[in-house]
């Protein structure tokens, strides 16, 4: 399994999509209890362009249980992919598991916010960004900035008199 697996990482990094995604399937089938194959093959659609085919694979990877760093980037994927399907309020619940599950993730705050931003939840997902950026952020003069950013981030329609 493991070289078939290495084979098939081997043929996306060399941009062989389809022909991946394809031995990543005979995989599936073969090895249907396997975590890290699933998530593999629901990767190997994502990078198709095949969110609706991404989908199950990406759930029973996190089902099966896979480790943290991959679970991450599984609750990404299938957030995002619920996402771009206009499935905005199943992608807001895969983002909150996934933010539950990895609290300091910046990366899934920031598709969380773009699933807000699509449930026309303006304001929180802008102060989600805006977080995200000034805790991310290197640049020295939005830094210089960070107090009244903070300030602001939660309080975006409030008028200052």
């Amino acid at each position: 399994m493991e070289t078939d697996l290495n084979k098939a990482l081997g043929l996306r990094k060399n941009g062989e999509y389809k022909a991946s995604n394809a031995l990543l399937l005979k995989l599936v089938m073969t090895y249907p209890d396997d975590a890290i194959l699933s998530y593999q093959c629901a990767w190997s659609f994502d990078l198709l362009g095949d969110e609706v085919n991404a989908i199950p694979y990406y759930e029973k990877a996190i089902q099966l249980g896979l480790p943290s760093k991959d679970l991450e980037e599984a609750y990404i994927g299938l957030g995002s992919s619920y996402r771009t399907l206009g499935k905005y309020e199943k992608s807001k619940d895969v983002f909150l598991q996934g933010i539950e599950a990895f609290p300091t993730s910046q990366v899934l705050k920031t598709f969380y916010s773009m699933t807000l931003y699509n449930l026309n939840e303006h304001s929180q997902a802008m102060e989600i960004l805006l977080k995200c950026l000034i805790q991310t952020t290197n640049d020295k003069e939005i830094l210089s900035y960070k107090k009244a950013i903070e300030l602001y981030a939660g309080q975006l329609d409030r008028i200052w008199k």
